[in-house]
């Protein structure tokens, strides 16, 4: 079972982003678009696992303690980089309870054997990737200039990007990526409530 860690966006949230996509996706059309439903947050992406191993990736989960957060929702931009860009996302602003949660999940998650991740923690907000080759955000050996955002580049360059809104973290799920012809399917499989601390 191929598995991730994540945030859930609030509707109104996800129903802003969803019209702008369609305002811009005709500016990259060969790009492949994340649909709407698909739209969230990772904070620790797990990878393949098996069957046997999710209820113990779930007590480990479970274990986490911490308090609902404001999570911020706007700007763009492109991964690795805009001339040789795979990636192309909203930008996050958040309090440092975010990176602290992603930071606390990957140490929980650690103990069970799941490698820690080697690169600082970067919030964002994955819209659309370019097809063929990686979707990953990281600089690779093989980056080469490509096209396929440039008019959306040129679009971006003169339209300000909107304020997505704001919304408070007060849980994050685990959840399981399947992949089909029509691009990854994410199904939640357990939600782990953040609660404000007890005075």
């Amino acid at each position: 079972m191929r598995i991730f860690v994540a945030l859930d966006l609030d509707q109104a949230i996800r129903e802003r982003i969803q019209k702008f996509v369609e305002q811009i996706c005709a500016a990259a059309p060969d790009a492949r678009w994340i649909s709407e439903e698909s739209l969230h947050v990772t904070l620790k992406f797990i990878g393949e696992q098996p069957d046997d191993a999710i209820a113990q990736i779930e007590a480990s989960l479970r274990s986490i303690h911490g308090e609902p957060f404001q999570v911020s929702f706007s700007g763009t931009g492109f991964f690795p980089t805009p001339r040789a860009a795979r990636v192309f996302w909203i930008g996050i602003e958040a309090e440092d309870a975010l990176a602290r949660l992603a930071k606390t999940i990957d140490a929980a998650l650690a103990k069970l054997g799941i490698r820690e991740e080697d690169r600082a923690f970067s919030p964002h907000l994955t819209l659309a990737r370019t097809r063929g080759g990686s979707g990953a955000p990281g600089r690779h050996q093989g980056d080469k200039p490509n096209r396929q955002f440039a008019k959306l580049q040129e679009f971006l360059a003169t339209h300000l990007a909107p304020d997505f809104g704001t919304m408070t973290a007060r849980g994050f799920f685990l959840y399981r990526s399947q992949l089909s012809t029509k691009g990854s399917q994410y199904t939640k499989i357990a939600r782990f409530e953040l609660q404000p601390a007890i005075t």
